[in-house]
């Protein structure tokens, strides 16, 4: 098998990890009585996002080949994402005998699996960046077509989780002829522990493969063993909140982050609720349906340079905060009952694309361009932190304390709680707002001069 196809495997496998539980763990969560705690297992993500990718990446660089660590950090997070589904399999059995349910052993095993894969995202690119130099490759031209079967992997294990039960059954409540009612079926592992067990056979396979894959040599120049911990989570950048631009631009990317979470926490808990009411397609496939954002992710990413070179960082970034508002927007008007509706919730996935890539990847370019080239890993560095670390974090506790105001779980589907009006549109509708009005903000304070000469040498 040529170097790149192998590359190729590595990195489809990478996010077929993630893709297995990312979007669906909600559903599970609701099924065993423990959805109250949904963004609790978000801002999780986000915490350790903050700190690990940066202790583990110090190891990759001083004392172990990354490739290694790579395998280790994967084998590590399927151990734990294995007992997260053993701890998961013992809460439905507790929950269908009628007993309450604990967070505490789920929620454990889950944060030590996350705390372990969160830097192999990092450490599958400086793997792939190794391999392909030493054997001759242009990054800049081969990386991006490799990567690509990364989001390939992340939508083939949700279509995977979306259709495979593994058998596992369960009592879904509907409404048929104006009377609620209850009846055992099968039940596919987006609404299951064996997502779980998914993801930890992925991360099994996966962890092994790396051990195959050429050496990474371990850079031992003194100016690679001079980074402290503190460059490489991108404290040391924090200088550049002396420039008004970049000041305004981090914290931007902050308020911008707290929505990154927020559906994959929510969107297909949302659509899954219709089912309470009605037999709709769609709201028994919600993973399948959410997976349509993912592919728009995929290509609009190539969107990206020309858009940047036309048009500039600051009306990119104003097209991905309008996007998001129209992502919440068409969820709040969407639903599974007519085709109006379903297609609403199917723009909604088509707008992700241009709400994330032009956000995350456009800004990544946009400090790499502003900041001092000694500096630019440490302000990339504080860049995710921003976003991926503070900003998702916190939109994810907050999105949680508005759902539960206007929804509750009810037989397992979140529905509008009794007595507070609104329920799901207006929780979609308070998220649309707040993207609404950082964009405006954003647009009214924000001054930045487009030179498309500039940014077309970052560009190529």
């Amino acid at each position: 098998m040529g170097i790149k196809l192998r590359l190729v495997a590595m990195n489809f496998l990478q996010f077929a990890v993630w893709g297995s539980y990312l979007v669906c763990i909600g559903n599970f969560l609701g099924r065993v009585g423990l959805g109250d705690y949904i963004s609790w297992f978000y801002v999780a993500q986000g915490v350790v996002s903050i700190f690990m990718p940066a202790i583990i990446g110090a190891i990759a660089d001083r004392y172990v080949e990354p490739q290694r660590m790579l395998g280790l950090s994967h084998l590590a997070a399927a151990g734990f994402m294995l007992l997260a589904a053993w701890f998961g399999y013992q809460a439905t059995v507790l929950h269908a005998a009628g007993a309450a349910t604990s967070i505490g052993p789920i929620f454990t095993a889950y944060c030590l699996s996350v705390a372990f894969y969160m830097p192999t995202i990092a450490l599958s690119n400086t793997t792939a960046f190794s391999i392909l130099k030493s054997h001759g490759f242009d990054t800049v031209k081969d990386f991006p077509p490799v990567r690509v079967f990364g989001t390939v992997g992340f939508i083939a294990a949700m279509w995977f989780v979306n259709f495979v039960g593994f058998g596992v059954t369960g009592e879904q409540t509907f409404v048929e002829n104006g009377v609620e009612a209850v009846r055992t079926v099968p039940l596919a592992a987006q609404f299951t522990y064996m997502q779980f067990v998914v993801c930890a056979g992925l991360g099994l396979v996966l962890g092994l493969y790396t051990f195959t894959l050429p050496r990474c040599p371990i850079d031992r120049s003194a100016a690679q063993g001079r980074k402290s911990l503190a460059q490489r989570l991108g404290l040391d950048a924090f200088v550049l909140f002396r420039q008004r631009k970049m000041a305004l631009f981090f914290l931007f990317s902050m308020l911008l982050g707290v929505s990154l979470q927020i559906t994959n926490g929510y969107a297909t808990p949302y659509i899954n609720s219709f089912a309470a009411v009605s037999q709709s397609w769609f709201a028994e496939n919600p993973t399948l349906l959410v997976s349509v954002s993912q592919v728009s992710e995929a290509l609009c990413i190539l969107l990206i340079p020309f858009f940047l070179k036309r048009f500039g960082i600051k009306r990119v970034m104003l097209m991905a905060m309008f996007a998001w508002v129209l992502r919440f927007g068409f969820f709040g008007i969407g639903t599974t009952e007519s085709v109006a509706g379903v297609a609403s919730l199917l723009l909604s996935c088509v707008v992700y694309g241009v709400a994330f890539d032009f956000f995350n990847v456009s800004g990544a370019l946009f400090v790499e361009q502003e900041a001092a080239k000694p500096m630019q890993a440490s302000a990339q560095g504080l860049f995710m932190l921003m976003t991926n670390g503070i900003g998702a974090s916190v939109g994810t506790w907050i999105a949680g304390k508005v759902v539960d105001h206007y929804c509750t779980w009810n037989n397992g589907y979140l529905v509008a709680r009794e007595g507070v009006a609104g329920g799901w549109p207006a929780t979609w509708l308070v998220f649309a707002g707040y993207a609404l009005v950082v964009a405006v903000v954003f647009a009214a304070v924000f001054r930045y001069k487009h030179d498309p000469q500039r940014l077309g040498a970052v560009n190529h």
